[in-house]
Order: C-alpha cells, then sequence, then structure tokens
C-alpha cells in the first residue's frame, strides 16, 4: 500500500483519518507541529510515525516542502495550509514525486450561495479573509491540475463536529453556555428569525470522504468536493432540536440581529454574523456519485453525540 504523509494529523479530522489509513494498510505519516494526543485514542497510533515541524518557521526558510518530499511519499493530505504560497511551496516541492496531493478547503469558499443546496461547480464567491485564501489555494491546485498534470484534491468540510470540542452552537457561535441554557429549559434569544443556516459535518465523515477520494483516484484528481452532512439545519429547527432531546419544552425569541448582538459578548456576536452571514447549505450528491460518500451522521446526530460528550466531561452543566 501507499507511503501517507498527513501533515497536521492530530487534529479533529486527522483523529479518525488516520486510524482508517492504517486500517486500510497504508504507511502513515503524521506531521505535527508538537506531540499533541488525537481527540479520540485508538491503537492504530502505535504503528503510525510522527514527524516534529514548525511549518510556519519552515514556510519562512523555505525548506517546509523539502521536509516533506524528503519523506518519500506517495500520497500527502494537507489539512493546515491557509494561505496560497505555502500551498504552492509544498505542491512544487511534490510535483513528479507524489501520485495524490489532496488539500482541506472550507464551504466558506462559496460566500453567499446562488442557489441551494450549493454544488461544486457553482462559481466562488468568498469573503473574508479565510475564505478568500482558500479559494484562491483551490483554485490555483485545480488549475494546475487540469493544465498541468498535479495530482490534486480538493475537499470542502462544514463545521466540523466530534467528542472533545465545542460545536457550533444553536445561535451560530462557540459559547457552551448556549447548551447549557437550552439544557436547563432557559429561553433561549436567537437573531433575526432564527431561519439562517448551518451545516455541520462529523470528522469522521470527513475521514470518509478522503477515503474515498484516495480510493477512487482517478475520479477525484482535479476536483473538489462539498464534505458535509446529508443536510443543513436552520438555526431555530436546531435550538428546538436540542431542547427535545434535552427533553425540554422549545422557549425561543427572537430579536434583529442588531438587537440581538448588544446583548451578547462581543465575540460571540461576531462569530455568529460570520456564520448567519454566509448561511451555508450544501450538497453531497457529487462525493456520492463519484467517491461513493455516504455520512454516517446527520447534522443533529454529529452534535448531539459531541454535547453527550461534553456533558459527561463535565463542559457542559445541565
Amino acid at each position: 500500500m501507499a507511503r501517507v504523509i498527513v501533515i497536521g494529523g492530530s487534529g479533529h479530522v486527522g483523529t479518525y483519518l488516520v486510524p482508517r489509513l492504517v486500517a486500510a494498510g497504508h504507511r502513515v505519516v503524521n506531521v505535527a507541529r508538537g506531540a499533541r494526543r488525537p481527540y479520540s485514542a485508538s491503537a492504530a497510533w502505535a504503528e503510525v510515525e510522527t514527524v516534529i515541524a514548525d511549518r510556519d518557521a519552515e514556510d519562512a526558510a523555505g525548506s517546509f516542502g523539502g521536509r516533506i518530499a524528503g519523506l518519500a511519499p506517495d500520497i500527502v493530505i494537507d489539512m493546515i495550509s491557509f494561505t496560497l504560497a505555502s500551498t504552492q511551496h509544498l505542491a512544487e516541492a511534490l510535483r513528479g514525486r507524489v501520485q495524490h496531493f489532496l488539500h482541506c478547503g472550507t464551504i466558506w469558499v462559496y460566500g453567499h450561495n446562488a442557489a441551494l443546496p450549493a454544488t461544486e461547480d457553482q462559481p466562488l464567491n468568498p469573503f473574508g479573509a479565510y475564505g478568500t485564501q482558500k479559494a484562491e489555494i483551490e483554485t490555483w491546485l485545480l488549475a494546475e491540475a487540469h493544465r498541468n498534470g498535479l495530482p490534486a484534491t480538493v475537499f470542502r468540510p462544514g463545521h466540523i463536529v466530534g467528542p472533545g470540542w465545542a460545536p457550533l452552537n444553536p445561535a451560530g457561535n462557540f459559547n457552551l453556555n448556549v447548551f447549557e441554557r437550552i439544557a436547563r429549559g432557559d429561553e433561549l434569544l436567537l437573531p433575526n428569525f432564527g431561519l439562517e443556516t448551518v451545516h455541520h459535518v462529523h470528522a469522521d465523515d470527513v475521514a470518509q470522504l478522503v477515503m474515498g477520494a484516495i480510493a477512487n483516484r482517478s475520479a477525484s484528481v482535479g476536483e473538489a468536493f462539498n464534505a458535509v452532512s446529508p443536510q443543513a439545519v436552520n438555526l431555530k429547527g436546531y435550538a428546538t432540536a436540542m431542547y427535545r432531546w434535552f427533553g425540554k419544552d422549545p422557549r425561543l425569541s427572537f430579536a434583529p440581529y442588531d438587537n440581538w448582538a448588544a446583548a451578547q459578548p462581543p465575540q460571540d456576536a461576531q462569530a455568529t454574523l460570520e456564520h448567519i452571514s454566509r448561511s451555508p447549505s450544501h450538497s453531497i450528491a457529487k462525493a456520492g456519485r463519484l467517491l461513493g460518500y455516504h455520512p454516517r451522521y446527520s447534522s443533529l446526530e454529529a452534535v448531539q453525540e459531541a454535547v453527550a460528550w461534553l456533558v459527561a466531561n463535565g463542559r457542559i452543566v445541565p
């Protein structure tokens, strides 16, 4: 099987992806900044080689690409590139030396969607530094794949969810107090009418899509794929479902965004604005057709597993 380098393999998706790669018989190298433990334990990690590298420093020195190429990979999965220059540096070092180069993008490359659910053939319309930079990266990678033979694939996760970290909540931010209010049956104030959407994905389902892209290389090279759950949820529906999951009757109220934001911590108000201004809702039909992608988790199932872990570990106190 292949020698696979995962850059940033100890993070959310890598926690599930690395064991999947090992189980498939691949020889796996995790390139990480430090000795961070994955979110979920697996015996597979005993078979994984770990290489410590400070990507930012090595990018600045012009040595990171050569460092990765020197590990003699067949496949490289880059989970943590956020600028075009960094991706270009790595891709040029790998050109002609790897069978497959997979880049973790984001659904934020879409910005405002013209039609829903958004498909991969819709024009990108990003705004904000993160989405704009990710769009630049994938546009360059896919052009290089089509014009110059770079074996690149892009996968675009939604709001990644899993046990061990806080999921995007029904108010569109990451404040765990929102789940605590719901768990107690307290009233929850939402912005506008609560009809803006969010689109989660379980980290293991992102890993599933990556495995499908590797297994179907000829269909995935030169393509981008949405990596999300089968359906987005709106804030009102999400909150209502969580009240019922906790055994409480929903108690929701609504206010125009500016009025709502005035009552929130500034960082929460900004996070909510970032999410509801995009209101993501994306199709997975292409990934299902070409890669056999069938998410195990709905958005709500993924969130509920994560929240159950937070309750069990005392991070959420009902």
